[in-house]
């Protein structure tokens, strides 16, 4: 297990945009000033006896407490570093926002439905008529298919 010093260290040689804040009972917060978002705080309550937690809210492979935090009393050298880059990664880049979805469905007779993606919604349409409405793509895809359409490719 790493000490306090040496995680400490490690944060502060490896990490330089963070900033380090100390708090009580001698813990330290290290925070990322240019996050993208209101949560700023990267590695929380680094302890003297070597306890602390890093904010991994989101990212996968991570097992969090309810607060989206991680515990790196045990971590290596490796892991911590991997998992600070991971939690600055996070908080610096945007979710980019996926463009909605809208296929259009065609069976043997030629006649052709649409799916949208509407506000969470996946809306089949007949022109501009609507035919059903899903609370998800699968079921969506699923009636399509029950009703012989197939996607169209071009």
């Amino acid at each position: 297990m790493l000490t306090f010093e040496q995680k400490q260290q490690i944060i502060e040689e490896t990490f330089p945009e963070l900033v380090r804040k100390e708090v009580s009972m001698k813990r330290l917060n290290y925070h990322y000033e240019d996050s993208l978002y209101d949560k700023t705080v990267v590695v929380q309550h680094l302890h003297p006896n070597g306890n602390g937690f890093v904010y991994v809210e989101g990212i996968q492979g991570y097992e969090t407490d309810d607060r989206g935090l991680v515990n790196i009393r045990e971590a290596t050298e490796e892991e911590l570093i991997a998992t600070i880059r991971d939690a600055i990664g996070a908080l610096s880049t945007g979710e980019e926002e996926e463009e909605p979805i809208e296929e259009v469905w065609v069976n043997e007779q030629g006649q052709k439905l649409t799916l949208l993606e509407e506000e969470g919604f996946f809306n089949i349409y007949h022109g501009y008529n609507l035919e059903e409405g899903f609370g998800d793509y699968k079921e969506a895809v699923d009636y399509l298919k029950e009703e012989n359409f197939k996607l169209s490719r071009g």
